[in-house]
């Protein structure tokens, strides 16, 4: 992802140690200005940073802040002059089991050993701390699509219900069963395919809309196979 900073902001940034910069989403939210003094108060280390706003850019909405290191080793003498994360770029998906293999083998009798990963189990190990999330996901898509599928069920039955009068006509006009049953369901039919890319589209623009609390999770979006199963059960359900 690419910030976008004024080349003032950026030097004003790069020259104040203790500088800042923001998402403007997160400025707006918070009230911050450029020049304002915030104190970001430690959790997992017991480090309360005193930093100053340089700048306010303009990614795709997150809630990022981003500060240079130098203020906080100052404050963790037990961390000043180690690194706790290194990013390798691999020149192709296929070589990156091998160079992570190769990577943990160079450290393993170290002081320090590593665990290379790729950038995605990086990040599903962040997610697994919340418990199982699939599980709970899923959980809740079944039950809203079984809710969905009752009423979809009972829309219909109150449908045929309702033009009980002109199957009737259609009987006294010499329309056979067959006909009538297949003009109900291509009605239906019709209907669902009309509704299924307004679903759509409408559940990718609600997901992006509210899941950009961060880099990572701003970035999910409805990829083809999810849309293609929604359009199997769109099916389904008209039929």
């Amino acid at each position: 992802m690419d910030y976008k900073l004024t080349p003032e902001e950026a030097n004003n940034w790069v020259r104040d140690r203790a500088g800042a910069i923001a998402d403007e989403h997160l400025a707006k939210k918070l009230g911050w200005k450029v020049g304002d003094k915030i104190t970001i108060n430690g959790t997992i280390y017991p480090v309360n940073l005193e930093l100053t706003i340089r700048g306010l850019f303009k990614p795709q909405p997150s809630t990022t802040l981003c500060s240079s290191i130098p203020p906080m080793w100052k404050k963790l003498c037990l961390v000043q002059g180690r690194a706790g994360t290194f990013v390798i770029l691999a020149d192709s998906p296929k070589s990156v089991s091998t160079v992570a293999s190769a990577v943990d083998d160079t450290f393993r009798n170290s002081p320090q050993p590593t665990k290379t990963e790729s950038e995605k189990a990086f990040l599903l190990g962040f997610i697994s701390m919340l418990g199982n999330v699939k599980a709970f996901i899923l959980f809740i898509c079944g039950a809203v699509v079984f809710a969905i599928l009752l009423v979809s069920a009972n829309t219909m039955a109150m449908s045929i219900r309702e033009r009980t009068r002109e199957v009737a006509v259609l009987k006294t006009l010499d329309f056979t069963r067959k006909a009538i049953f297949g003009t109900v369901r291509g009605r239906g039919s019709s209907i669902g395919h009309h509704r299924r890319p307004a679903g759509l589209a409408g559940g990718d623009g609600i997901g992006e809309s509210h899941f950009q609390n961060g880099r990572h999770v701003a970035s999910l979006q409805v990829n083809g196979p999810t849309m293609a199963v929604a359009m199997v059960v769109a099916c389904l359900v008209a039929f």
